[in-house]
C-alpha cells in the first residue's frame, strides 16, 4: 500500500514510462518524472498514450492521485491499492472499459503488459475491455508487439511464477495501424483472474532444442490470399528447422469509423487496414522465442516480403540463445524481483541482457529500492549469461497469508 508521506523518487524524460509507473504501483513509492519532452515545439509533455496508461492506472487502482503540470511536461504520480475490477472501483458489470482515443499511435500491447504485471496482485479479478477508435491489436512500426504475441509468448511464462489459472486474452475484433500511424478501432478483452500473495522463485536455466512452432497471421479488410502468401514464405524458411510448424490463418473484415467530412456531414469510413504475422517457437523445456511484423500503413510491401522477414527475425531470436527472448525478458525480470526472498535464477543472452531496455529497467529497480542483478557466466557451452535475482517479497497485501 502507498504511503503518501513519503518523498516521491525523481526522474527525467520519457524514456521507459510504463515500466516506472508499474514498478510505483508495484512498490507503493510515489514518483516524479519531469522533462518530458520540453523541447517539442508542437507537442511538448505527455503523449497521448501516456495519458491513456495513466488513465487505465487510475481506473484497476483504488487512491492514486495524479497531478500534471500545465505544460504536459511534469508528471507526480502517488499510487494507490490495486483493486482490478472490484464492485465499487468503475468497474461496471464487473468488466473496466478503457477508451482509446483515435490519436494513440502505440499498439494495445502498450497498456497489456503493464497490466498484466499488475493484475497478480489485484485485490479482485482483473477484467478490462480495450475499446475506441484507437486501438491496435497489431505490431506497430513503434516497436509494440502484437496482442496474439502477448497471449502466445508472455502470458504462458507466468505459469512459471504459479500464476496460471483463469487467464484469457480475447481479441475480439482486430486491426493494424491507420495513416500516420493513428487509429484501428479494435477491440481486447483481458481476463486475469489468478491473485497470488507472492509469485514462486523461477529457476530456468536449461533452453532445450526447439521442438513446435506456432503463429498466426492475420489481415483486416484486405483479400485472404495475403495470409495464404504470408505462410507460405514463412514455411520455407522454417520447414527446414522443425517439421511441427503450424500458422494459423485470420480473415477478419475492417471495422468502420465515423469521421466528419464537410461536404456530406458524418461519413463511415474503413479503418484498421493491413495484414502482419505473429510467430513463437517452443523449446523442449517450454521456452517461448518470438517475432512479429506488420505491413505498414503506407503499404508497399508484399506479404512474401513480410512472412520471410517474420521467420528470421525468428531465427535470429532463437539463435541469440538464452532461455527468454527479448520481448519477455522485462516481464520476467520484474516477476522474479517481487516474488518471494529467495534467489532466482535465469540464463540470458548477452544481446537481451545488454538492451538499452533491460539496462534501464535494472537501474530503476535499484531506485524503488528491490535488488540488484547478480551474474555469472553460463556453464554450457553457450555465450550466455546467468542473472540471479533476489526477490524482495512484496507482497499482495489483499491475499491472506496460507
Amino acid at each position: 500500500m502507498s504511503n503518501n508521506a513519503q518523498a516521491p523518487l525523481r526522474f527525467t524524460t520519457q524514456q521507459a514510462f510504463p515500466s516506472r509507473l508499474t514498478l510505483a504501483t508495484l512498490t507503493g513509492r510515489p514518483l516524479r518524472i519531469s522533462h518530458i519532452r520540453p523541447s517539442s515545439l508542437t507537442n511538448p509533455g505527455l503523449a497521448p498514450h501516456e495519458i491513456s496508461l495513466l488513465r487505465l492506472l487510475e481506473a484497476v487502482t483504488n487512491g492514486s492521485t495524479i497531478e500534471i503540470s500545465y505544460t504536459g511536461t511534469i508528471l507526480e504520480y502517488r499510487p494507490g491499492l490495486i483493486t482490478g475490477s472490484a464492485p465499487g472501483s468503475g468497474a461496471s458489470g464487473g468488466v473496466i472499459r478503457h477508451e482509446v482515443a483515435a490519436s494513440c499511435t502505440r499498439g494495445v500491447s502498450y497498456f497489456l503488459i503493464p497490466l498484466c504485471l499488475l493484475a497478480p496482485f489485484s485485490k479482485a479479478p482483473m477484467n478490462v475491455l480495450f475499446t475506441g477508435p484507437g486501438v491496435i491489436t497489431s505490431a506497430t512500426q513503434a516497436g509494440d508487439v502484437s496482442a496474439d504475441t502477448v497471449r502466445t509468448a508472455i502470458l504462458p511464462l507466468y505459469a512459471r511464477f504459479g500464476i496460471s489459472t483463469n487467464i484469457e486474452l480475447r481479441i475480439v475484433r482486430r486491426s493494424n495501424p491507420g495513416p500516420r500511424g493513428k487509429g484501428g478501432a479494435g477491440e481486447v478483452q483481458l481476463m486475469f483472474g489468478h491473485q497470488v500473495r507472492f509469485p514462486t522463485t523461477l529457476h530456468l536455466l536449461n533452453p532445450g532444442r526447439i521442438k513446435r512452432i506456432r503463429g498466426v497471421a492475420y489481415c483486416t479488410g484486405v483479400p485472404a490470399s495475403n495470409n495464404a502468401r504470408m505462410i507460405e514464405a514463412a514455411r520455407g524458411v522454417l520447414n527446414p528447422m522443425t517439421a511441427d510448424t503450424y500458422i494459423f490463418s485470420d480473415v477478419s473484415s475492417a471495422p468502420f469509423q465515423l469521421t466528419r467530412d464537410q461536404a456530406s456531414g458524418s461519413v463511415k469510413t474503413k479503418v484498421g487496414i493491413g495484414f502482419g504475422l505473429s510467430l513463437v517457437a517452443e523449446s523442449s523445456t517450454g521456452c517461448l522465442y518470438s517475432a512479429d511484423v506488420v505491413s505498414p500503413p503506407s503499404g508497399g510491401i508484399p506479404p512474401e516480403d513480410l512472412g520471410q522477414q517474420c521467420a528470421h527475425q525468428l531465427l535470429e531470436s532463437v539463435s541469440a540463445g538464452g532461455t527468454i527472448s527479448s520481448t519477455a525478458a522485462s516481464t520476467v525480470l520484474t516477476l522474479m524481483a517481487m516474488s518471494s526472498e529467495d534467489v532466482g535464477r535465469v540464463q540470458v543472452s548477452r544481446n537481451v541482457i545488454g538492451g538499452e531496455q533491460i539496462i534501464a529497467l535494472g537501474r530503476d529497480m535499484k531506485v524503488f529500492g528491490l535488488s540488484g542483478w547478480g551474474f555469472r557466466e553460463a556453464t554450457d557451452s553457450s555465450n550466455d549469461v546467468v542473472v540471479s535475482v533476489v526477490g524482495k517479497g512484496v507482497a499482495n497485501v489483499s491475499r491472506k497469508i496460507t
